[in-house]
């Protein structure tokens, strides 16, 4: 069936509330139907009130919250963007457009963003018309202390601890993942949400020295205990929502990716037959970090761990020295630990949860959103920024060599490709701190990176021929990531242990770029411009581009997600740039003769060399009636 064939039988075949929401005019929708978007894992139950309660976070923080800033798993949560990636104004525009785009792709990125209201059936339109307040908790504790180890089979959690019936159940994962299996449902690969979950409610957690359970019963008067779970632990449990594949699109035999029979699950359901839109887990898995690991001289993450990091845990929940709940310290049965995983979660966007904050207004301490904790959490976003890369800066000749090191354990930047990039600036300086010349600026008030004068580290996706054709818009890159089916664009730097094979075999190769096996810095070479004596280098990360923003806006032809979105940035600073790493650098003459740095060498240069070195007197030392060049050679052959 030719790809037009598709579309208009798809188009027949389109059902669902919501269907065809309308993109702007020009542009056609792409037919997709829920059955496009299916995923393998556990599938939502709205007629099980058992399974499918959305319970709100603040019911976790009797015992998990307000006695320490640093390691309470309700204060260091809040303020992530994992317990408000629903309440996500970028996120909101975004599915707006996804939705415009391909009609109900916006389930596809709930399942993520808001599984409790996946879960529970209320996610059907692709938009979020039917979610409960709950279900803007986002990734929030009941979820990720109810999943379950996807892969078939006994997966070391151990012995039930708590409760004699429990014990009777050491390894209760077979009887989870048991009716998926019948069902063909175990998902295969990594990532798209592709979660499982425990229908009774057993909660799960890495440590299994907790002897009493203080969780009391489910609504079905079952006892909910708890379960030491080694998976959550390891970084597979993030690549469940960290790698994310399209699966409207399947890699065809010239590895391209073309658009399948619409209205039907993809043909594989392996994610890597899907395309690639995120592959932070895999960059992961394909490092050193996923083997055995890497030690920093600084112990700049990890917290109190230590030895190498290894896990995105690791990093991302750093070890601090405290408890789980609030009667840590009153001696067991409640421990105090040297490993108490801080659930933080910082990772790079320093400006949205004080969005979030904004647009809660009044509201947002009654969520656990104060402005002690959201300025924590921000800070220590700037300072994961901070840790994830290093400066060097050398003079070479003529010319400045910039190198930015990843000190992170996947891409820098990683993760979601629109509006993200990081860049260097390099200011020229004269002796008297003038500005020579400028890379790299960027002009805060417009929000505007200019010119096309260093080095951006970015990932641009687009669409093809085919994919244009289909939707009116044209070929190229652009922002719609609903419909992105070819990388344009990736030159972020890869992290230690890379090598093209493995990052290609994973989706996740260099695109228009190149970077050697096993490295993991980049070197940008800038010109030094005459009368330049000093030289101030910066690496800058941007969370959301102006460019960005504005489509958001300007594409939105539905509701006003767009409009709060700009305005919220707008109010909020632009997403300002946040400073990685600075190095300062006197710099030397290009030409030794050049002794002044004005790019020529002439009698000002001899005037520069006696006045340093105190010898006033006549100038013209080849006696030719003129102080010029001649004379500095004159000098230096007779000196050199």
């Amino acid at each position: 069936m030719t790809l037009g064939a598709c579309v208009l039988a798809a188009a027949a075949a389109a059902t669902g509330v919501g269907a065809f929401m309308s993109p702007p005019p020009g542009q056609t929708q792409l037919p997709t139907t829920a059955n496009d978007f299916f995923q393998p894992g556990t599938q939502p139950e709205a007629d099980s009130a058992v399974f499918m309660r959305t319970l709100p976070s603040n019911d976790c923080t009797f015992c998990h919250s307000d006695y320490s800033e640093t390691f309470a798993p309700f204060d260091t949560w809040v303020g992530s963007m994992m317990a408000q990636s629903a309440r996500d104004p970028v996120w909101h525009a975004t599915l707006t457009i996804a939705n415009q785009d391909a009609n109900l792709a916006g389930e596809f990125c709930i399942r993520c963003h808001a599984p409790g209201a996946w879960l529970g059936g209320r996610s059907s339109t692709g938009t979020r018309a039917e979610f409960t307040n709950e279900d803007y908790d986002g990734i929030n504790c009941h979820f990720c202390h109810r999943a379950v180890n996807p892969h078939p089979g006994p997966n070391g959690e151990g012995a039930a601890i708590g409760y004699p019936e429990a014990n009777q159940d050491p390894t209760p994962d077979p009887e989870v993942l048991a009716p998926l299996a019948a069902a063909g449902l175990i998902p295969q690969g990594h990532g798209n949400a592709r979660f499982v979950l425990d229908p009774k409610d057993v909660r799960r957690g890495p440590f299994g020295d907790i002897p009493l359970n203080f969780h009391g019963f489910s609504e079905a008067g079952e006892r909910v205990w708890l379960i030491e779970s080694p998976f959550h632990s390891k970084s597979e449990f993030c690549g469940t929502c960290h790698d994310v594949s399209n699966p409207v699109f399947t890699k065809n035999a010239n590895g391209q990716y073309e658009i399948g029979g619409l209205n039907q699950p993809h043909p594989t359901q392996l994610p890597s037959d899907m395309f690639p839109e995120q592959r932070t887990y895999s960059e992961w898995a394909n490092s050193v970090y996923a083997t055995t690991g890497h030690e920093y001289p600084d112990h700049r993450f990890g917290g109190a761990l230590q030895g190498p990091m290894k896990s995105c845990q690791d990093c991302h929940m750093p070890d601090q020295v405290g408890g789980g709940c609030v009667f840590w310290d009153q001696g067991e049965p409640f421990f105090s630990r040297n490993n108490m995983p801080q659930h933080s979660f910082s990772g790079a966007n320093t400006w949205v949860i004080r969005a979030v904050a904004a647009q809660l207004g009044d509201e947002a301490e009654s969520y656990g959103l104060t402005p002690a904790r959201v300025d924590t959490a921000v800070a220590r976003n700037e300072q994961m920024l901070r840790d994830a890369s290093d400066l060097e800066v050398t003079q070479v000749g003529g010319q400045l060599k910039v190198r930015v090191i990843n000190q992170g354990g996947h891409k820098l930047p990683t993760g979601y490709p629109e509006g993200r990039r990081m860049w260097v600036n390099v200011r020229f300086l004269d002796a008297a701190g003038t500005l020579v010349k400028e890379h790299g600026a960027y002009d805060a008030a417009t929000a505007t990176l200019t010119g096309n004068d260093t080095k951006v580290y970015e990932a641009k996706h687009g669409i093809d021929a085919a994919v244009a054709a289909a939707t009116g818009l044209p070929e190229g890159i652009n922002l719609h990531l609903a419909l992105a089916n070819k990388k344009y664009k990736d030159n972020r730097i890869p992290p230690r242990g890379f090598t093209n094979a493995a990052f290609t075999a994973a989706g996740c190769p260099p695109v228009g770029y190149a970077y050697a096996d096993g490295q993991y810095w980049d070197d940008t070479l800038f010109a030094v411009p005459a009368g330049a004596t000093q030289a101030v280098v910066s690496v800058w990360y941007q969370t959301t581009s102006r460019e960005y923003a504005e489509f958001l806006r300007d594409a939105n032809v539905t509701d006003n997600t767009g409009q709060t979105l700009h305005a919220l940035w707008t109010s909020l600073g632009k997403s300002a740039p946040v400073n990685m790493d600075t190095a300062t650098i006197p710099l030397q003459p290009a030409n030794p003769a050049d002794l002044n740095g004005d790019g020529v060498v002439n009698g000002a240069d001899l005037g520069q060399l006696l006045g340093n070195w105190g010898q006033p007197g006549a100038t013209d030392l080849n006696g030719d009636g003129t102080t010029d060049g001649a004379d500095l050679g004159f000098l230096l052959g007779r000196w050199g």
